[in-house]
């Protein structure tokens, strides 16, 4: 079995493109699999059942996995007995039809328009560190990037005449996400009035440095992020895609339809994208309680 899911995780690996954080996280979905398996004596491909599949399953809450890693993990298991079958390493896929355990999913945190508006305007732009975080900032907001595609982007990536940048998403896939007016003029304001100052001997196309000239980290985004949400009054809890979260949640809000959302996000899957539609119903609940006579 395990030879089968090495030769699994490289088809996902070099045939699908998956990303290698993502191999990583299925690997050990599946090992968790494999030993639950092995644990009932079940040691090929062809011994596994359908009941078998289904009790591993519905043991998944046992294990305190949080909802989105058990919905990972389903995808896994079903994932691999596809290519067993593909590949003729089984006689049929058992897992084809098994009825997974109802998961809960969790509304990402998200701020409104003022808690967004008022964290972009704590950084101190006299300063270069500060223009370099009020350009990451609006970016960030303005085209709902995932914080590793804002940090890798290069000043190649930029395409600001046409109003657009460039960013390489989950498995290395390309798109093209439109960048409005303000995103655009803090970022030049940034290239022009600070990049220059931290940019040090030795020379770099990455676009957003740190004070000693080299590429910064996602630790180093959180940190700010949490200093600059905590100098702005706002009392959530503020996580690294928090404004990726609310980019696309004002957009459904404002009337944008869930596929421009979808391909500006670049989920492979439109029901990754229906989450924000949940969130969306959430605020329109919020305005009904507060506001109807009866509510």
């Amino acid at each position: 079995m395990e030879l089968y899911l090495e030769r699994y995780l490289n088809q996902l690996a070099l045939e699908r493109g998956l990303a290698v954080r993502s191999v990583d996280s299925y690997s050990g979905d599946l090992k968790r699999y494999i030993n639950f398996l092995a644990g009932r004596g079940v040691a090929q491909p062809g011994q596994i059942t359908r009941d078998a599949v289904g009790s591993f399953l519905s043991e998944l809450g046992k294990y305190g996995l949080s909802p989105a890693t058990m919905a990972r993990t389903i995808s896994a298991v079903r994932g691999f007995h596809r290519f067993l079958l593909s590949e003729g390493l089984a006689p049929g896929d058992p897992s084809e039809n098994v009825e997974a355990p109802r998961l809960r999913r969790r509304l990402p945190g998200v701020l409104d328009i003022p808690e967004v508006e008022a964290l972009l305007a704590r950084p101190d732009t006299v300063k270069p560190l500060g223009l370099r975080d009020r350009a990451m900032l609006e970016l960030l907001y303005a085209c709902g990037l995932r914080v590793s595609e804002l940090l890798s982007l290069r000043e190649s990536d930029l395409y600001f005449s046409q109003g657009f940048v460039r960013c390489f998403g989950k498995g290395s896939k390309e798109r093209l996400v439109p960048a409005g007016k303000s995103a655009r003029s803090w970022v030049t304001r940034y290239l022009k009035g600070a990049r220059p100052a931290l940019l040090k001997k030795a020379p770099t196309d990455r676009l957003f440095l740190n004070n000693r000239g080299g590429p910064l980290s996602r630790m180093g985004f959180w940190k700010l992020l949490k200093a600059y949400a905590g100098k702005a009054g706002i009392k959530k809890r503020v996580h690294p895609h928090i404004l990726r979260h609310s980019f696309a949640t004002h957009l459904l809000e404002g009337g944008a339809d869930l596929r421009s959302v979808q391909e500006m996000l670049g989920h492979a899957d439109i029901s990754t994208t229906q989450i924000y539609t949940h969130v969306d119903r959430e605020y329109l609940k919020e305005v009904h309680r507060q506001f109807h006579p009866r509510g």
